[in-house]
């Protein structure tokens, strides 16, 4: 498969080569544009594969972005042209690690971005770090991101920064919701052999303590290779133990498969709460009516009570206007994928010389902006390069004709307001 690329600057944005849509003001500033100094962006995201989900808004989020930069930004008194340019990662690691390397030395870009699990996230990071190439990554929790890449407490990385929620969120979100079910503290776990599903199943930085200590018994049948076409061996094991609750980390192909297989074998757990695969409505459509009452985390929703420091819009905005754009439901990584370039955009404003990936990279150290996600200050991180985002809990309900995401659990972060209370399966 051909990777897809796409460049948009002042003059143009192009979606994978095949399509354009024209920018504003092309001809009476041409000179002006050709004369300005160019800032370059790499960004990497999941276009295309399993993770595709991730990049559902990818094409409303950067042409927004780029009507936003059509003026160019100011450093210093100089006007700099921002220049973006995108890779599809194929949903694949090496594959994020090709294109991240791509655009390090063939484009050379003076900041690079990557957002959508540790499978993209990752090796770009990676890539950055080895080239020594600032980089702003999203939508992975820390504790893959941090400890997957192999890093040191108190040490961390030179030139690699992230912002997202961590697993101590998750597990917090997900037990305010789970103790409000009042079903039998009995938890079947579902952990996939890649980056996120041994960070979620790990004994000490993972699920099975925290679970331990709120008084739930996780039974955990051990990792299974994603992609999978058999599950009967975990829907036994949840069987024979009483589950009846089930949560993980799961692709959506992989739940789908799992779901189904639970039907079958007469499997009926009353809370079933599945990070990545259930957060995206192309997914809990796909389920037919077995797909109400699913529940995941809530990263970003219309009712966080965010705005963007780049465009001024509130989340509720972000994702009507994501809704009359492309004709389809909000998904939760339209505010993430916002929010990276509002903190690309503050930085190009503050760095001291932008020619200079040091000074780049202090000035992304030194973030502290109010973004469309929330607040994103690496000063107040968990640990090194980390700074962390809120999170709460959701199910998807019946409203009407469709299903939506209710926001059914916030003792995390209680300025985000329920929109629902949580409904066992039927």
């Amino acid at each position: 498969m051909t990777k897809k690329t796409s460049t948009w600057t002042r003059r143009s944005f192009v979606v994978g080569g095949t399509a354009a849509l024209a920018a504003p003001a092309i001809l009476s500033g041409g000179r002006a544009y050709a004369a300005n100094p160019v800032i370059r962006i790499g960004h990497v995201s999941p276009r295309t594969g399993p993770l595709a989900g991730f990049a559902e808004a990818d094409d409303y989020v950067l042409d927004a972005i780029s009507k936003a930069f059509a003026a160019g930004l100011e450093n210093n008194g100089k006007a700099y042209t921002v220049e973006i340019i995108s890779k599809d990662s194929q949903s694949n690691p090496n594959r994020a690690a090709e294109v991240a390397a791509d655009l390090i030395l063939g484009d050379e870009v003076d900041i690079i971005v990557a957002a959508s699990t540790p499978d993209t996230v990752n090796p770009v990071s990676d890539q950055a770090e080895i080239n020594e190439v600032p980089c702003i990554t999203t939508d992975c929790p820390w504790q893959p991101y941090f400890f997957g890449r192999n890093g040191v407490p108190g040490e961390g990385f030179q030139n690699t920064y992230h912002f997202f929620w961590g697993l101590e969120d998750v597990i917090g979100a997900f037990l305010d919701m789970w103790d409000k079910s009042g079903v039998a503290k009995k938890v079947g776990g579902l952990f996939p052999n890649d980056a996120d599903g041994n960070a979620w199943g790990d004994a000490e930085l993972g699920l099975p303590k925290p679970l331990a200590a709120a008084g739930y018994d996780l039974i955990d049948p051990g990792r299974y290779q994603p992609l999978s076409d058999d599950y009967s061996n975990q829907i036994a094991a949840f069987k024979a133990a009483g589950c009846e609750i089930v949560t993980g980390n799961m692709i959506p192909p992989d739940f789908a498969t799992f779901w189904a297989q639970s039907a079958q074998q007469g499997f009926a757990p009353k809370v079933v709460t599945i990070g990545k695969a259930l957060l995206f409505p192309s997914v809990i459509d796909s389920l037919g009516e077995r797909g109400d009452g699913l529940s995941s985390e809530v990263w970003w929703s219309p009712n966080h009570p965010f705005s963007s420091s780049l465009t001024g819009a509130s989340s509720k905005e972000l994702a009507d206007g994501y809704t009359a754009a492309s004709g389809r439901p909000w998904t939760q990584p339209i505010g993430f994928k916002h929010a990276l370039f509002e903190v690309v955009a503050d930085v190009i404003k503050r760095a001291e010389d932008l020619e200079d990936p040091a000074a780049i990279v202090a000035a992304i150290a030194a973030t502290n902006l109010d973004t469309i996600t929330g607040n994103v200050n690496w000063a107040n991180g968990p640990i090194n390069n980390v700074t962390k985002t809120p999170l709460v809990a959701g199910q998807w309900q019946r409203d009407g004709d469709n299903l939506d995401l209710k926001i059914v659990a916030n003792s995390g972060a209680p300025n985000i307001p329920l929109t629902g209370e949580l409904k066992l399966l039927s």
